[in-house]
């Protein structure tokens, strides 16, 4: 099988290697995996990401990518709730109060973003920033509309120009959650210079619930096979890496673990690897893996539509740490791109 495999490869076309352009600069992209801060919640101070946010800050990216559902996703799955109804609970927002508040459905009020955005004064007035929240609320964008209220000082993240009472509560406790998109993103955003942040996540390879004797066989065939050796050197390792995030040194020296090259090989053998091989009657495995590398691909496409709309800008992705290796070989297919691999932005 490698020799075929060899065969078939050679004389192939293969889109890493036609990178350019002659002139003018390639766009760049650094991929941060993360834990989910929101797993740490109870124990963990968003002080202790001074560091992180400090050498994210000094690579000075020009657009920022998050794991997260777009507005115009969310609308698309809401259409279809035989197969994403799961989906929409978990991944979605309800845009209904901030639809009442502006009057604005979520393909209108993408629009009307896209064109307060464009024509957005560097010096804008609160009541523009309220006004631009309110919509990019109604637009599916609240980690958007977020960069839009931590540019107000806080004696003006009040009701008015499209916040009424219950969109100003829902940016004030989104403000305080822990999640990577609230307490990185977005205060990124704002410290650079942003007027918004890019959400790629996609979620449309999801499919209906299984019946419950295919879920319980399927929740067996994965468990038995995600029992390995790799498995278990992974929950070790993040075991003692997460053992005390007490100081932004931790912090730091945690983000530049998990963000080392040789980490993807490890996800994989644990992981996706394991799925693949694993050996039930219905393929759970490969139903697991095929999900997964179609929503990375997507993913991935996401980011370079907006990339490609925006040539030679560096873009920092922040996802889930099992996204990064895959993140990083789809994005090197891109003949103009430039990945900064590993850790090299947190040293």
């Amino acid at each position: 099988m490698p020799a075929l495999a060899a065969d078939a490869k050679s004389g192939q076309f293969d889109p890493s290697q036609h990178k350019g352009p002659r002139s003018g600069q390639m766009s760049q992209v650094y991929v941060l995996g993360t834990i989910h801060l929101s797993e740490k919640a109870k124990d963990f101070s968003v002080k202790n990401l001074s560091l992180v946010m400090d050498k994210l800050a000094a690579w000075k990216p020009e657009l920022i990518a998050i794991e997260a559902l777009s507005g115009a996703q969310c609308d698309f799955l809401r259409h279809y709730p035989a197969r994403y109804s799961e989906t929409v609970k978990y991944y979605c927002y309800d845009t209904n109060p901030a639809k009442a508040a502006t009057g604005l459905d979520v393909p209108s009020a993408v629009a009307e973003a896209d064109r307060l955005l464009a024509s957005l004064p560097k010096d804008a007035s609160p009541s523009q920033r309220r006004r631009l929240a309110a919509v990019l609320l109604a637009a599916g964008e609240r980690t958007s509309a977020l960069v839009q209220w931590l540019y107000l000082p806080e004696s003006e993240r009040v009701q008015g120009d499209g916040i009424d009472e219950k969109l100003h509560a829902y940016l004030e406790k989104y403000k305080s959650s822990m999640n990577e998109d609230t307490q990185i993103a977005a205060p990124l955003a704002v410290r650079l210079g942003h007027q918004r942040v890019y959400p790629v996540d996609d979620h449309t390879a999801d499919t209906a619930p299984y019946s419950a004797e295919d879920d319980k066989a399927a929740e067996a065939a994965m468990m038995k096979a995600w029992n390995n050796p790799a498995s278990a050197k992974r929950q070790a390792m993040s075991g003692k890496i997460e053992a005390k995030l007490d100081t932004p040194e931790a912090v730091l020296a945690m983000y530049r673990a998990y963000n080392q090259p040789a980490l993807g090989q490890l996800i994989f053998n644990s992981d996706f690897g394991a799925a693949m091989n694993e050996g039930s009657t219905k393929q759970f495995g490969r139903q697991y893996l095929g999900f997964w590398e179609t929503r990375n691909l997507r993913m991935v496409a996401n980011m370079r539509d907006v990339l490609g709309q925006t040539p030679g800008k560096r873009m920092l992705a922040v996802v889930g740490l099992s996204h990064k290796p895959y993140y990083e070989a789809y994005l090197n297919m891109m003949h103009d791109v430039k990945v900064v691999y590993g850790d090299a932005l947190l040293k």
